[in-house]
């Protein structure tokens, strides 16, 4: 007999979740993490996720009420959130928070470093190096969860594709923020597409409570991350701030397309590539995946049909594919140039524009009550990317 109903690799929110969800379901579970990391983030979550996922509100750092959009001109768009928020948390203490629940539900935790799978025993075990004697051990169980992250090595070993997800590098600083200075306030999230900090994604400077985080991505592999940073901090009058810790990661850039092996291995999270184009927001989505890659692993082991596994990514798309495939086109048609760049700030100043993303993000689905909102911004969209409109700002 296995030792475990499932093991769950990688202790992120996605990973957190699934153990927490299987274990609370009556499974067998153990969650398997590498201690220390944090993965570089902005740290935003919307409402949706703090009511789904039962976050407490002592959790939450800071609540950001506006949302500044910078072109590269240096032209700015100020977005009022309306109706509500967007909730920002410092990973370090978010991602620690899950696995805890999850352990206080009945996972039992692991803290070590994946290595490989083998079938010798019939059922898959997990070889790991074990973080505090450095030995390698071995846990056998019926399923695995591979929920390591945007270049996953359980994808690579055993989900076909698992080896070739484009990605984004992120990389950002979390330091010591002081009140309102230079262009920096601590109750804004400022977004800043310019060419000069990411020529092909953006760079961000998201509060954090009394700390911020500073950072940017891109898909060009030889961009200086740090000294792209650095100017960053400059531009928002953050340079002489002190820096607690540097981060750097992969965030992927589109779903696999297939998201389990047909026999025992699940993915979930970075690992199955959810992270949405163009707003690189990857915390929900990484929660929504583990929650459903438990449920997968529960019908599958309920029903010992391997073709269940295959649940945890129909959901996921039934529910996502649409909004994954609006932001993509966005990213790919407003990314590409420093010209279109100010075009797409500019389109941002429209209402219609500004109240339809941030109801989509706060509820996580697109606004469909408002056709002729969809209409306009549709006709605007398309003036922009024709060059029969000029750029426009307040």
């Amino acid at each position: 007999m296995p030792d475990v109903d499932v093991i769950v690799v990688g202790g992120g929110p996605s990973g957190a979740i699934a153990a927490e969800d299987l274990a609370r379901s009556g499974h067998s579970v153990a969650l398997l993490d590498r201690a220390g990391r944090i993965k570089p983030c902005g740290g935003a979550i919307p409402p949706r996720l703090i009511a789904d996922f039962a976050i407490p509100q002592d959790l939450l750092v800071a609540r950001i009420t506006t949302a500044r959009m910078i072109a590269p001109s240096g032209r700015r768009v100020d977005i009022p959130i309306e109706n509500g928020f967007v909730g920002m948390v410092d990973r370090e203490d978010f991602d620690e928070f899950l696995r805890a629940r999850a352990a206080e539900a009945g996972a039992m935790r692991l803290t070590g470093t994946y290595q490989s799978i083998d079938r010798a025993g019939g059922h898959p075990r997990v070889h790991y190096r074990d973080r505090d004697s450095g030995e390698t051990r071995g846990l056998s169980a019926r399923l695995v969860i591979g929920a390591d992250g945007a270049r996953s090595k359980v994808a690579r070993d055993e989900v076909e594709g698992g080896d070739r997800i484009p990605y984004v590098v992120a990389y950002h600083e979390i330091i010591e923020a002081p009140g309102p200075v230079g262009q920096y306030h601590p109750d804004r999230c400022d977004v800043v597409y310019n060419g000069r900090i990411s020529p092909d994604f953006y760079g961000w400077v998201f509060p954090h409570g009394n700390k911020a985080s500073v950072g940017m991505g891109s898909l060009v592999h030889d961009v200086d991350l740090k000294q792209a940073t650095a100017d960053l901090r400059a531009a928002s009058g953050l340079a002489d701030c002190p820096t607690i810790r540097r981060e750097g990661a992969p965030i992927p850039l589109q779903p696999l397309e297939r998201w389990d092996n047909g026999r025992d291995v699940v993915l979930a999270g970075d690992a199955a590539g959810v992270v949405a184009p163009s707003s690189g927001e990857g915390i929900y989505y990484a929660m929504v995946g583990g929650r459903l890659a438990a449920t997968a692993a529960a019908a599958c082991l309920q029903t010992g049909r391997a073709r269940d596994l295959r649940l945890a990514r129909q959901l996921f798309m039934r529910e996502h594919r649409t909004v994954f495939r609006v932001l993509a086109s966005m990213q790919k048609a407003y990314y590409c140039s420093d010209e279109r760049r100010e075009r797409f700030v500019s389109l941002c100043h429209d209402v219609d524009v500004q109240r339809l993303t941030f109801e989509a993000y706060m509820n996580k689905a697109l606004v469909r009550a408002r056709p002729m909102a969809h209409l306009r911004i549709g006709l605007k969209n398309l003036a922009h990317l024709t060059r029969l409109v000029r750029p426009e700002f307040t």
